[in-house]
C-alpha cells in the first residue's frame, strides 16, 4: 500500500488530499520505486492552482529519489536496491512509492544523498538547459537572473559565474540580497520595475545584458525587455506572478531586434539520450563543486500543503523536499 497526494480540482493548497493506493507489479519497461525524498517546485504550485492546466484528477510532482524495489520485463541496467532519481514526468512524485519508466531514472552516485538528489535534479537540469542551450552563456556574457536567492536562482547564478559570465541578480526583498551575492552575483537588485533598467545600464557600463532569465512573468516582463542590449535574448520561463502578457512583435523590433523564447524542461529532455546527458552534466557539476544542493526545509508528505504555502509566500531560502 502506498500513500500519494491527489488533487481533484484546482485551487488552494488544501485541495491536495493524501490517499492510499494499491500499486500493481511493474509492467514492461517499468520499475517500482520506493521513494525516500521528493522535490517541491514552483511548477507543482502552478499546476495545483490551474495556472498550468493538467488533466484532473491527478497526482503532483516531477522530481524525486528512492530505491528500486522491483523491475518489470525488458528493464536492463537497473536492479532491486539501486539508488535512483528523476526530474521529469509522469506526474505523481508526491507519493511514498510509484511505478516509473526505467529509462527516465538517473543512477545516483554514492556521494549524493537521496534528499540532495531530490532537491537538485529538476532545478539543476533546468539551469543546465537554460544556461548552456537556451542562452549559451560563456566567458564574457552578461546575464540577468530573477529569483537569484531562490533554489533555482542560486544554482543558475553559481553555474553562470563558473562559465565566466557577469551575473546580475534580482530579488524581491532586501533580506535576500546577501544570499544572492553568496550564490555568485556580481550585482544584486531589489526589484522595482521603474528603476531596474537604469540599474542594469549602470552596472554594465551602458552595455545592458545579453540574456534575461525571467521566472516571474507578469510583473517583470516589460522591465526585463528594457534590460536587454540590441539583439539580446529574453528567456521567459516561469510565472510566479502570473503568466506574462501578450506582446506585439513590433515591440521586439522597437526595443532593439530582441529575441524572445518561452522554453520548457519537457522540450529539452524529450529523448532519453538528451535527458540523461543533461542529468550527467548536473551530477558532474555537483561533483566538481560548481553546484551545491541547498535544502531549506523538509516536510512530511502529509504536510505538502504547508510546503506549498511556504513556497507561494516566498518564505523559502532554498529547496523544499517532502519525505514519505
Amino acid at each position: 500500500m502506498a500513500l500519494a497526494i491527489r488533487i481533484y480540482s484546482s485551487g488552494a493548497p488544501e485541495v491536495m488530499q493524501l490517499e492510499e493506493l494499491d500499486l500493481p507489479l511493474p509492467g514492461p519497461g517499468e520499475v517500482l520505486l520506493e521513494q525516500t525524498a521528493i522535490g517541491v517546485n514552483p511548477l507543482d504550485v502552478n499546476q495545483r492552482k490551474g495556472m498550468v492546466p493538467i488533466a484532473l484528477p491527478s497526482g503532483l510532482g516531477l522530481e524525486g529519489a528512492g530505491i528500486v524495489a522491483a523491475v518489470g520485463s525488458g528493464v536492463s541496467g537497473l536492479k532491486s536496491g539501486d539508488r535512483v532519481g528523476y526530474a521529469t514526468g509522469p506526474l505523481g512524485a508526491y507519493a511514498s512509492a510509484r511505478l516509473f519508466p526505467a529509462d527516465r531514472l538517473i543512477r545516483l552516485p554514492d556521494a549524493l544523498g537521496d534528499e540532495a538528489a531530490a532537491s537538485v535534479l529538476f532545478k539543476g537540469i533546468t539551469a543546465q538547459y537554460l544556461l548552456k542551450t537556451t542562452g549559451q552563456v560563456k566567458q564574457g556574457s552578461r546575464v540577468l537572473i530573477y529569483g537569484a536567492a531562490g533554489a533555482l536562482g542560486q544554482l543558475m547564478c553559481a553555474w553562470a559565474k563558473h562559465l565566466g559570465a557577469q551575473v546580475l541578480g534580482v530579488v524581491s526583498k532586501p533580506a535576500s540580497v546577501e544570499r544572492a551575492k553568496a550564490a555568485g552575483c556580481d550585482h544584486v537588485f531589489v526589484f522595482e520595475a521603474q528603476s531596474l533598467p537604469s540599474q542594469v545600464l549602470q552596472a554594465t557600463q551602458g552595455q545592458k545584458v545579453d540574456v534575461v532569465y525571467d521566472s516571474i512573468g507578469k510583473d517583470t516582463f516589460f522591465a526585463s525587455l528594457d534590460c536587454l542590449r540590441p539583439r539580446g535574448l529574453m528567456v521567459s520561463f516561469g510565472a510566479t506572478s502570473g503568466l506574462p502578457p501578450a506582446v506585439e512583435v513590433g515591440v521586439l523590433n522597437a526595443k532593439g531586434s530582441l529575441f524572445l523564447t518561452r522554453p520548457s524542461l519537457a522540450a529539452h529532455t524529450a529523448t532519453t539520450e538528451e535527458y540523461q546527458s543533461r542529468a550527467q552534466d548536473v551530477l558532474d557539476a555537483i561533483a566538481a563543486g560548481i553546484l551545491t544542493p541547498r535544502i531549506w526545509k523538509s516536510y512530511a508528505l502529509k504536510d505538502a500543503a504547508l510546503a506549498h504555502a511556504d513556497l507561494e509566500q516566498g518564505r523559502s531560502q532554498g529547496s523544499i523536499i517532502l519525505t514519505p
